[in-house]
């Protein structure tokens, strides 16, 4: 497998890593990013990007990060907050008034972020096409009944985050969602991240698909399990109400729409990119940032149904859970995308760390290929 790239030599031993992943025969294709104190220490990528398999991985080749958007969009929320516009414990009502509906008045953009508020899914079904319409989307959640008690206990609001943050932000900021977290994320930073591509970047995007034959780790199985028996559950609702969630991530469709809790594309030097600027404060004031990475949630994932820890739309390190840990020190935050890309920081060795793939593996929180090329970063430094 031919490396593109550049790497300290400090670091060749991340580079090995990096291509061993390509012994998988169904590894496709893959890039890497490391900065240290703002400084890119490592840019690699490889592999093939088209569905046939055909087109390389190109330098400005982007993929669909799935969750890692969840985090450019909670500091999007953050900055209105130090500019006055939002507020992290009044009530979303406030801001939006028909969200007050079926007990939710009391519901704060604290626990939006953290996922306290009880919104992770719709119970009424709606159909395939309600995914790309905002309006019906917004809609529904503001007249759905959380699933239970806000501010007692967490669950994953997977996609849901993306209409509930993402229409506050509409009315904070006077903007769609997309462009102003482009505007206020990517832009100042330079960054080659999109929440609604225009058509003419879709020859760069990765094709998305599966790896087969891989059952994951336990906690994917249990939500697959779950899954397959419990059709209307709180979990199932989550992944596949609208239908179309988890089937739409090569259409058209998925990435025009600005939907910034899993559809955001970029590439691991953007993922790097953002997490260098937080530590560098070039997103959020220090007191703002303390409140980003520190815990407001953990324990047993309502959604996810195994151990979670999380900031304010990240996730926090759990060094002693195996399928939790970034891999670097307890301080760690960054996010998980669905499928295997990560960004995350270190602020103790102030490492920024982005890694993508269009291999989708099966796991649900943290995935063993970025695991192993942190080992040996940890191994590096």
């Amino acid at each position: 497998m031919h490396i593109q790239g550049f790497h300290d030599l400090k670091f060749e031993a991340v580079r090995e890593a990096f291509a061993d992943l390509f012994n998988d025969p169904q590894e496709r294709g893959a890039a890497l990013c490391i900065q240290i104190a703002g400084e890119t220490v490592l840019d690699l990528w490889a592999g093939t990007a088209d569905k046939d398999g055909e087109q390389a991985w190109h330098t400005d080749t982007i993929v669909n990060l799935f969750s890692c958007t969840k985090t450019f969009t909670a500091v999007t929320a953050l900055q209105l907050v130090e500019e006055g516009k939002l507020a992290l414990d009044v009530p979303v009502a406030r801001y939006w008034p028909e969200f007050a509906a079926a007990g939710k008045e009391s519901i704060t953009l604290r626990q939006l972020l953290s996922h306290r508020a009880g919104l992770p899914a719709l119970r009424e079904l709606l159909p395939a096409g309600a995914l790309y319409e905002w309006p019906t989307m917004v809609d529904a959640l503001a007249a759905e009944a959380p699933w239970w008690t806000p501010g007692e206990g967490h669950g994953y609001a997977a996609i849901t985050y993306g209409w509930l943050l993402g229409e506050l932000i509409r009315r904070a900021d006077g903007r769609s969602p997309g462009k102003s977290i482009v505007a206020r994320t990517a832009k100042p930073l330079g960054l080659d991240f999109h929440v609604g591509l225009k058509d003419e970047e879709f020859h760069r995007v990765a094709h998305v698909a599966r790896t087969k034959g891989n059952m994951g780790d336990e906690a994917a199985q249990r939500m697959l399990k779950a899954m397959m028996n419990a059709p209307s559950s709180m979990t199932t609702r989550a992944f596949t109400n609208p239908p179309s969630i988890m089937t739409s991530t090569n259409k058209p469709e998925w990435r025009r729409m600005e939907q910034p809790a899993a559809n955001g594309h970029g590439n691991a030097r953007s993922l790097a990119g953002f997490y260098s600027g937080l530590l560098e404060g070039k997103l959020l004031e220090a007191e703002m940032l303390e409140q980003l990475t520190r815990e407001h949630s953990l324990g047993e994932d309502k959604t996810l149904l195994t151990r979670t820890r999380f900031g304010l739309g990240c996730m926090l390190d759990q060094p002693g859970v195996p399928n939790a840990t970034f891999g670097l020190g307890p301080k760690a935050f960054g996010h998980p995308g669905a499928g295997g890309s990560i960004g995350f920081a270190d602020p103790e060795r102030e490492v920024a760390f982005g890694f993508v793939t269009n291999s989708l593996g099966p796991y649900v929180l943290m995935d063993p290929r970025a695991q192993k090329l942190v080992k040996v970063l940890a191994q590096c430094l």
